[in-house]
C-alpha cells in the first residue's frame, strides 16, 4: 500500500472508532446478505464475534508500517479461520462486506480515494488470509 493509502486507512479508521459496534453490526449484516450460507461459521455471541473483528482490524491497522509482522499476524489468521470452516470463496465476500460497511459507517466521508483505500487494505488482508490458509493446507 502507499503511504497516503495507509494515512487514509488509518485516520478513517480511528474517525469510526465511536460506530465501532454499528461498523460490525453492519459487516456482518452484509455478509450474511450476500452468503446466507457463512452463517453457520460464526456461532458465537454475536457481540463477541464483532469485538474480535474490530480488534483484528485495529491491530491489522496498526501494523501498517510493519509489513513482514502485519502478513504474518494475516496468514496466522488465515491458518486458525481454516479449522472454523472457511473456503477461499468467502474471503472475496469478507472483503466486500467490509467495505460496503465502511462506505455505510462513513456516509458521505467515504470519498473515492478513501474507499480505493480501503478496497486495497482489504485485499491486502484476504491474499494474506488466503495464503496462510493454503500454507497450512499444503502441509497437511
Amino acid at each position: 500500500m502507499q503511504i497516503i493509502q495507509r494515512a487514509i486507512v488509518r485516520s478513517s479508521f480511528a474517525e469510526m472508532a465511536p460506530k465501532a459496534s454499528e461498523l460490525a453490526h453492519s459487516f456482518y449484516e452484509e455478509l450474511f446478505a450476500l452468503d446466507p450460507g457463512a452463517k453457520p461459521l460464526f456461532n458465537s455471541d454475536p457481540h463477541r464475534q464483532g469485538q474480535k473483528l474490530l480488534q483484528m482490524i485495529a491491530a491489522a491497522v496498526d501494523l501498517l508500517e510493519q509489513p513482514d509482522q502485519l502478513n504474518q499476524l494475516l496468514q496466522q489468521l488465515g491458518r486458525r479461520h481454516v479449522g472454523y470452516g472457511v473456503r477461499q470463496g468467502h474471503y472475496r465476500l469478507v472483503g466486500l462486506a467490509l467495505a460496503r460497511s465502511l462506505e455505510r459507517v462513513l456516509g458521505e466521508r467515504c470519498t473515492a480515494e478513501v474507499r480505493q483505500a480501503w478496497m486495497r487494505f482489504c485485499r491486502l488482508i484476504t491474499q494474506q488470509m488466503i495464503a496462510g490458509a493454503a500454507e497450512l493446507s499444503a502441509a497437511a
